[in-house]
C-alpha cells in the first residue's frame, strides 16, 4: 500500500501498477491490512481522473467488515465526492463523524471531519465549515500536517465563498507550504487550483488563469469549481487572452509557481486589508 503512494512525487505509471498489485494480494486473503488503512490504496485512481475505481475499491473492502477506525468509509466518501456522486457521498458521510469519536483516535476524527466536510460543502456549507474548523483544530493539535493540507484546502474556499476571506487566504498559504515542502507533486496542483478559484472569486483574475493553467491536471480537472472558474476567467478576460496566461503558467517550474503564488496572496491579502486600514484611518482623523 505505501508503494502506491509514490504518486505524490510524480510515479504515476508506478503507482497505478502498486496499487492494482494490492488489490490483488488483499483479495487473496494473504495481505491483511489494519484499521481499514487499505482504503487509501486506491487514492491514485483519482489522481488519473478514474475516482470511479477508487469508488469500487472502497466498497469491495467496506465488505469485508475490517474497517475498526472508518478509514475505508472515509476514503469511499472522498471517491464518491470526487466522482461527483454527492447524494451517495452525503449518505455515507451521515454517521461518520460520531463512528469516527468512538475510535478516540485523532487522525481517524480529523479525517473523518475533512471527509464529512468535503461531501457537504456545496449542500451545507455551515456544516462544512464547523467540521473543517473542528477538524483542523484536531489536525493541528496532535501535529499532523498531512490531513492539515487537505483541510485547509477545502477550509480555503469555504471560508472565501461563506466566511472569512483573510482567513482563506492564510488557509491556502499554509497547504500550499506543506505541499511544497513535502514534494507532494499531486497535492501541491490541488492545493494551487483551490487558489485559482479564490482568486477568480477576489476579482484577481489574470493571477487566477495563470496559475489555473499550471494546476490543471487529471485530478483538478474532475473540481467542478475550478472548471466554474475557468469558465469564468474565459468569458471575462476571452478564450485568447486566457489560454496566452494558462499556457504562461502551465510552462513554469513548480518553484516558480509557488513564488509566484506567495505574491499574488500577499497582493490580494493586502487589498482585502487596505479598506479596513482606510477606515481607521478616517475615524482617527475624526
Amino acid at each position: 500500500m505505501i508503494a502506491s503512494q509514490c504518486f505524490t512525487t510524480g510515479r504515476i505509471e508506478a503507482a497505478v501498477g502498486y496499487a492494482d498489485a494490492g488489490q490483488t494480494v488483499i483479495g487473496s486473503g494473504r495481505g491483511a491490512v489494519p484499521f481499514g488503512l487499505e482504503g487509501g490504496l486506491g487514492t491514485v485512481y483519482a489522481a488519473i481522473g478514474q475516482p470511479e475505481r477508487w469508488v469500487e475499491f472502497c466498497r469491495t473492502q467496506l465488505a469485508r467488515g475490517h474497517d475498526t477506525h472508518t478509514l475505508a468509509r472515509q476514503c469511499l466518501v472522498l471517491a464518491l465526492t470526487i466522482a461527483g456522486a454527492g447524494e451517495e457521498a452525503r449518505a455515507a458521510a451521515n454517521g461518520l463523524i460520531e463512528a469516527a469519536e468512538a475510535t478516540h483516535n485523532p487522525f481517524a476524527l480529523s479525517c473523518a471531519l475533512h471527509a464529512s466536510g468535503w461531501a457537504f460543502r456545496d449542500a451545507d456549507p455551515v456544516r462544512a465549515l464547523e467540521a473543517l474548523r473542528r477538524g483542523l483544530v484536531i489536525a493541528q493539535d496532535s501535529g499532523n500536517r498531512g490531513v492539515e493540507s487537505h483541510l485547509t484546502m477545502v477550509l480555503s474556499r469555504l471560508e472565501a465563498e461563506h466566511g472569512d476571506p483573510l482567513a482563506a487566504l492564510d488557509h491556502i498559504t499554509l497547504a500550499i507550504r506543506n505541499c511544497y515542502d513535502s514534494g507532494h507533486v499531486a497535492r501541491i496542483r490541488s492545493a494551487l487550483a483551490t487558489l485559482a478559484v479564490v482568486l477568480d472569486r477576489l476579482g484577481r483574475l489574470e493571477p487566477a488563469a495563470t496559475i489555473a493553467g499550471f494546476a490543471f491536471s487529471p485530478l483538478t480537472a474532475l473540481f467542478p469549481q475550478l472548471s466554474t472558474a475557468i469558465t469564468h476567467l474565459r468569458d471575462v478576460l476571452g478564450d485568447q487572452t486566457y489560454e496566452s496566461l494558462a499556457r504562461k503558467g502551465e510552462t513554469m517550474t513548480t518553484t516558480a509557481m509557488v513564488t509566484y503564488a506567495y505574491d499574488q496572496i500577499d497582493q490580494a491579502r493586502t487589498e482585502l486589508e487596505q479598506p479596513a486600514d482606510s477606515t481607521a484611518n478616517t475615524k482617527d482623523r475624526h
